[in-house]
């Protein structure tokens, strides 16, 4: 094995790409696998949990690292792409260790573990060398002090606890995109599973369950209680929310759909009532709406919105008064590609593109594909028999729907040549 860090902290380690010996990223790094077998055996690193294309998770032994480093991982390139599943014997660094309460040996000090370093013995196996671990707060806004100590000189850390919090993963979690946080969420065990949505904040969570499967975040929403998964609900993009709640019990939507804001709840009602895998099932009733006086300054800042998505922010739709969903008439829709070529004080209504056909609410997935790959668009408007904008349907609310079903959880090919290679299973 070639020259590594003496030492790596594995909370700084997640989500770092890891590449082969040709320099292509098969995979990124999502947690450690790990034997803890007693008080007085220092704990071997038996792998890590890689995620591939498609978020299948596999696992990848220590034999096959051949270099770490604060950003990248190398490999040999022999991976196996046989889904991980953790066995009774091992436990998960990340997803279990952080946040387990701990003590040091010889003093009163007891903390919550924030990290763990690991390093190489003279065996060359991979070991966890030392622990770090944060006091409970002292009073108002003082963090406890920290302290990174010797693995033996720390006791707990064997054990498992019923009560364990989730502060430690939380701000790891927190770093993420949506769909890598929901990727790792998704593998956690159900108790610390729980912990960490307790402790997301409404806003975050709705952002993680739109990036999860069905099956998901029906469970999840099914263990909060009525008033926050309204809330909740309230915080996802109205088309997500109205597929998830598509999904529950009749008597539990009933009740989430009168907990919610009557503006929300309607407009996810508006897109209950159409007709699954039609366009006006799968659009968003929130595109960026300007009347006919805005400027093309006007749209660009609207489109500047950091939460749009980028399909979202690629069309401006000017329309009649009133302008939130359903409008007036639509007056056309404008390509931000094109306005940026314009004075920023010149209206957009003298920018639009009026040659491009618009979607009816009724239109099928296939025609919906079919339009969008004609015009050569990432999103599309939706409009009624008078003409008023009903939404618009994106690029990416046509793919969720179109790929099969639990695409979030499938992987559906391996990143290179080498991933398809047999691997070695953990010892």
């Amino acid at each position: 094995m070639s020259t590594a860090p003496s030492r790596v902290f594995a909370a700084r380690l997640v989500g770092l790409p890891i590449f082969d010996p040709q320099g292509d990223q098969v995979a990124k790094v999502r947690d450690f696998v790990v034997a803890l077998r007693s008080e007085a055996s220092q704990p071997r690193v038996l792998g890590m949990v890689a995620e591939v294309f498609g978020r299948r998770r596999i696992f990848v032994p220590m034999t096959r690292v051949t270099n770490i480093d604060s950003g990248q991982v190398y490999t040999t390139g022999l991976l196996n792409m046989r889904r991980f599943e953790q066995r009774p014997t091992e436990t998960l660094l990340i997803g279990q260790i952080l946040d387990r309460t701990v003590g040091i040996k010889g003093s009163e000090v007891t903390g919550t573990v924030f990290d763990v370093a690991m390093e190489q013995a003279r065996t060359r196996d991979w070991v966890l060398s030392r622990v770090a671990l944060q006091e409970p707060s002292r009073g108002f806004r003082r963090r406890g002090q920290t302290h990174v100590v010797e693995w033996s000189e720390v006791t707990g850390l064997i054990r498992s606890e019923e009560s364990q919090g989730a502060t430690h993963l939380l701000a790891a979690i927190q770093e993420m995109r949506p769909a890598d946080a929901a990727s790792m969420i998704h593998d956690l065990p159900p108790a610390r599973r729980s912990a960490v949505v307790a402790a997301l904040d409404d806003e975050r969570l709705a952002d993680v369950l739109e990036e999860l499967p069905e099956e998901d975040q029906v469970e999840i929403l099914g263990h909060l209680d009525s008033e926050r998964a309204a809330d909740v609900l309230e915080e996802m993009s109205p088309d997500d929310a109205a597929d998830l709640i598509a999904d529950l019990p009749p008597e539990t939507a009933a009740t989430l759909l009168g907990l919610m804001e009557p503006e929300e709840a309607e407009d996810v009602r508006r897109l209950m009532s159409y007709v699954e895998n039609t366009a006006g099932a799968m659009m968003t009733p929130e595109p960026v709406i300007l009347g006919p006086d805005a400027t093309i300054a006007d749209a660009l800042a609207h489109v500047r919105n950091p939460e749009l998505t980028p399909s979202l922010a690629a069309l401006v739709y000017v329309c009649r008064p009133p302008l939130e969903t359903p409008t007036g008439k639509l007056l056309g829709v404008a390509h931000i590609q094109r306005l940026l070529r314009e004075p920023p004080s010149t209206l957009v209504a003298g920018a639009l593109d009026v040659s491009m056909e618009n979607l009816p609410p009724e239109a099928s997935i296939d025609e919906v594909a079919a339009h969008l790959a004609t015009y050569n668009l990432v999103a599309a408007p939706v409009v009624d028999d008078n003409g008023h904008l009903l939404g618009a349907v994106t690029v990416d609310d046509l793919l969720d729907h179109m790929l099969p079903e639990g695409w979030r959880d499938r992987a559906t090919r391996p990143l290179t040549p080498q991933a398809r290679r047999p691997g070695v299973g953990r010892g």
